[in-house]
């Protein structure tokens, strides 16, 4: 077994009882191809939670600093993370996800690029909308509607497939296309709070 099924086992087995996960939507994840599953970020235990809720196996975007403690970088490259780095335009990160999308793989991404504590939904970075306008990936929205307290209900709700068709043939900006995904994220968090 390799460390990210073993690790996604693990997770299971703790956060859904301690957290009572109820997924909603998980129908709407592509069994195959490339998709980006695009989540509003309220926990540093948000990653592992996007990660067991739906079937496939996801790369993540991580902080390049979390990269530094060689036994810590050495586990996340293990389960699909890869270093980014904040504040900057990456360029190593940006062909590393179109890469993975180009294999047909999953990308997971937090378009915020930081927690918001309040829980609420807040501005996404243009890095969303890079990435879908350069490839041909499903763009999956999804909610995590926290807080994350033991033994009280934790929602994480997938959308339906944002059509990027328009968006690319206008040659939309990054940044319209991440607000608008931010939007759908904000309507799932609504309906389903």
């Amino acid at each position: 077994m390799n460390l990210y099924k073993l690790g996604k086992a693990l997770c299971s087995v703790i956060f859904y009882p301690m957290y009572r996960i109820k997924v909603i939507g998980r129908e709407n994840i592509p069994a195959k191809g490339p998709v980006i599953i695009c989540s509003n970020h309220i926990s540093n235990v948000d990653p592992p939670v996007v990660g067991i809720t739906n079937n496939r196996n996801i790369y993540f975007l991580a902080k390049e600093e979390l990269f530094e403690n060689p036994i810590i970088g050495g586990i996340l490259k293990r389960v699909h993370a890869f270093p980014i780095k904040r504040g900057m335009r990456d360029r190593n990160a940006l062909r590393k996800g179109l890469e993975i999308l180009k294999k047909g793989n999953a990308l997971g991404l937090f378009p915020e690029g930081s927690r918001q504590k309040s829980g609420e939904v807040g501005k996404g970075l243009a890095g969303a909308g890079f990435f879908a306008l350069r490839s041909e990936a499903y763009i999956v929205p999804c909610a995590i509607i926290g807080p994350y307290r033991k033994f009280k209900q934790l929602k994480v709700v997938y959308g339906e497939p944002i059509d990027m068709s328009q968006y690319r043939e206008e040659k939309a900006s990054a940044q319209v296309v991440t607000d608008r995904i931010m939007e759908e994220i904000r309507q799932l968090h609504k309906i389903h709070q």
